[in-house]
């Protein structure tokens, strides 16, 4: 029994060890996602202050059965503060069976800018990745420009953007900042609404402060149309195609800026089977990502970004098996099954990791203004509950991947009917 509390005691320091050191380095990231906070304030009235010649852009939108939300989307784009004569607006019908190929056809009759672009017979409904890469073919334009079809992106968001692309030559993609829209509808889209800032403060701002790396988001995001069809389009293997073409990106040679003034607001799932559906799916992309490139590592160009590759193996899996050591351990000592003598302060790290996960979260959405402290009660409760759903979900997503082989099959998120609201 001795030897049992030993062995337990070791793994637990282990764990500690091992979470403590990933929130800690996510804190880091907190913090310089709050310097990147600063300089985008003044980042982004210099770009008001200034007159650029912006490029032709042309925006693509994937819409498959999306009757419920791709009017709204339509007019949110044509509300865009972008020269009329350099817009071009292609919602992509990805085999649609709802009457969204009629309501695309009603905006384009009256709007020369909106174009329907209909994915050929039999071949809809194959994937984000693949309506993309057919409607790509029909772009005009020096610049890409990618929302999903329940966005309603702030009227300068796209100008933003553009600006900040044509201002640096390094630059091959940039992307702005995503809210939910409707956060205050149950306490799962708040808890989304928490997950969805602090992770845009910590590993889109952080990341780019601290390493210049950033990941492309499936929304609310350009890039060179020469440098996509140069990389030959979107991986249609790929559940998470954004984050696979980051990385291209980046080994092309060329970097992803992320840049917070730029927003859009977007749906989240309101019910929990389409959360963790969702999710599942998310993680299973993140999967492949990582398989795809891991041998490719000590190779990649930029050591910033295998830095980063393996971070995201690392959360993936050596956190995620701390996380579960942690948690087992916890319910075995509370039921009183076996109990863990340690003499040094290793209790008192844990809580204080637990206490710094609270302080970053409150931190890094402190940031927005629509957000308040009053959100501490509501990060606490996301901790025992919501947080570790993501152990479930990684789980199944591994379980689907590596035991049942399962085949990739994109599945778009579920969508609810709203009203149209553009904030300026």
């Amino acid at each position: 029994m001795q030897n049992l509390e030993i062995d337990l005691s070791f793994i637990f320091v282990i764990a500690v060890i091992l979470i403590w050191f990933m929130i800690g380095y996510q804190f880091l990231l907190t913090l310089f996602g709050y310097i990147n906070y600063l300089k985008s304030i003044k980042e982004k009235k210099k770009i008001d202050e200034s007159e650029f010649d912006l490029p032709a852009c042309t925006i693509l939108i994937p819409a498959h059965n999306e009757e419920i939300v791709i009017g709204n989307t339509i007019e949110a784009m044509l509300r865009l503060n972008y020269p009329e004569d350099k817009l071009q607006i292609i919602v992509i019908n990805d085999g649609s069976t709802d009457s969204t190929r009629e309501i695309i056809l009603s905006y384009s009759n009256i709007d020369s800018r909106v174009e329907l672009y209909d994915v050929p017979k039999g071949e809809g409904g194959k994937g984000k990745s693949r309506a993309l890469n057919l409607g790509i073919r029909q772009a005009k334009s020096e610049v890409i420009a990618i929302y999903d079809a329940d966005n309603s992106p702030e009227k300068d968001a796209l100008r933003y953007l553009v600006a900040n692309l044509v201002s640096d030559k390094r630059l091959g993609a940039v992307l702005g900042k995503f809210r939910t829209e409707n956060k205050k509808k149950n306490l799962l889209t708040r808890f989304i609404n928490i997950e969805t800032l602090s992770f845009q403060s910590m590993l889109q701002a952080g990341r780019w402060q601290m390493h210049r790396v950033a990941t492309l988001p499936g929304t609310n995001f350009v890039m060179w149309a020469w440098l996509i069809k140069k990389l030959n389009g979107w991986d249609e293997e790929a559940l998470t195609e954004d984050s696979e073409l980051s990385i291209r990106i980046y080994e092309e040679g060329y970097l992803i800026k992320f840049i917070p003034y730029a927003m859009t607001f977007e749906q989240e799932p309101e019910k929990w089977k389409v959360f963790i559906k969702q999710r599942t799916r998310w993680v299973r992309g993140n999967f492949y990502v990582v398989g795809k490139f891991f041998k490719e590592i000590p190779k990649f160009k930029n050591k910033r970004l295998a830095f980063d590759v393996l971070y995201t193996l690392s959360l993936y899996y050596v956190f995620f098996v701390a996380i579960i050591i942690s948690d087992l351990l916890f319910i075995v000592c509370a039921l009183n099954l076996v109990s863990i003598a340690l003499p040094g302060p290793y209790t008192i790290v844990w809580i204080m990791a637990f206490i710094l996960f609270i302080v970053e979260i409150t931190l890094a959405i402190s940031y927005d203004s629509e957000e308040s402290f009053g959100n501490i009660f509501l990060i606490i409760l996301m901790y025992f509950t919501y947080c570790q759903l993501w152990i479930y979900i990684v789980l199944k997503a591994a379980y689907a991947d590596f035991i049942k082989r399962e085949k990739h099959t994109w599945d778009k998120t579920v969508r609810f009917k709203k009203e149209l609201k553009i904030k300026n």
